[in-house]
């Protein structure tokens, strides 16, 4: 009798793991909706420090649907515009755009918008870009133009920013290195043209827990803090962010 109940003990819990195994996977959502807060230790944006080499505090929400539709925002404190002579001590960027993919080459076209509220300057900073990336395997190729003036240049309108950017695991501790190469035309405003770039690692600590140490560094010594401290110069930049 006992041999027999452990044998339909047996079977029942077989037919119990195959049923579990039979259910259907749940179906992927058609949106996603993230946060993200985070810290680094110098806003860097194209090489050029926007927090005049210091600590910037830094968030945003993305919303993604599975058509490849997404748009954003995100926000980052500066301190560029006081150095100018504004108000605003915030950057706001809304963009938004779609993704597809031909094959195994994926393309990403957009449009960004830069936000500096209350910035009081003689030419307005605020800043408006479309763009498109193009991506194969671990490389990404993208080109941003500006259909505005750009960052408060005057007669800047159509500047462009070109970036080449690849993330590779390094296949230890699960560090990923992401080396990037850009150059920022400023239309009619040559002297404030130049070549950006950078080296990162990046760590993945799970749990929405990400960390990054860049190594950044431009050719240009244009660009500078009141004191005169080049805005350009080489440096390491630590970054900390919490997605959820």
């Amino acid at each position: 009798m006992k041999a027999q109940l452990a044998v339909l003990l047996s079977t029942l819990a077989a037919s119990g793991a195959v049923m579990a195994q039979a259910q259907p996977a749940a179906p992927a959502p058609d949106y996603t909706l993230s946060f993200n807060v985070g810290a680094v230790t110098d806003y860097r944006y194209r090489g050029i420090s926007q927090s005049r080499l210091r600590p910037a505090l830094q968030g945003g929400a993305d919303f993604s649907h599975s058509s490849g539709f997404y748009i954003g925002t995100w926000a980052s404190t500066i301190k560029w515009i006081k150095d100018g002579g504004g108000d605003s001590n915030v950057e706001i960027d809304l963009y938004g755009g779609y993704k597809f993919s031909i094959g195994d080459f994926g393309l990403d076209v957009g449009a960004l918008r830069y936000f500096y509220p209350s910035s009081n300057l003689g030419v307005n900073p605020d800043t408006t870009e479309i763009y498109v990336a193009g991506t194969f395997g671990p490389a990404t190729l993208k080109y941003s133009h500006s259909t505005t003036n750009l960052f408060g240049f005057a007669d800047s309108q159509n500047s462009g920013y070109l970036d080449l950017a690849g993330t590779f695991d390094t296949g230890f501790w699960g560090l990923t290195v992401t080396p990037h190469v850009g150059y920022q035309r400023v239309r009619n405003n040559s002297t404030f043209s130049y070549l950006d770039w950078s080296v990162a690692l990046g760590k993945d600590f799970g749990n929405g827990l990400t960390a990054s140490l860049a190594y950044v560094d431009t050719n240009t010594n244009d660009y500078r803090s009141p004191n005169n401290r080049n805005l350009g110069r080489a440096g390491l930049v630590l970054g900390v962010k919490y997605a959820f």
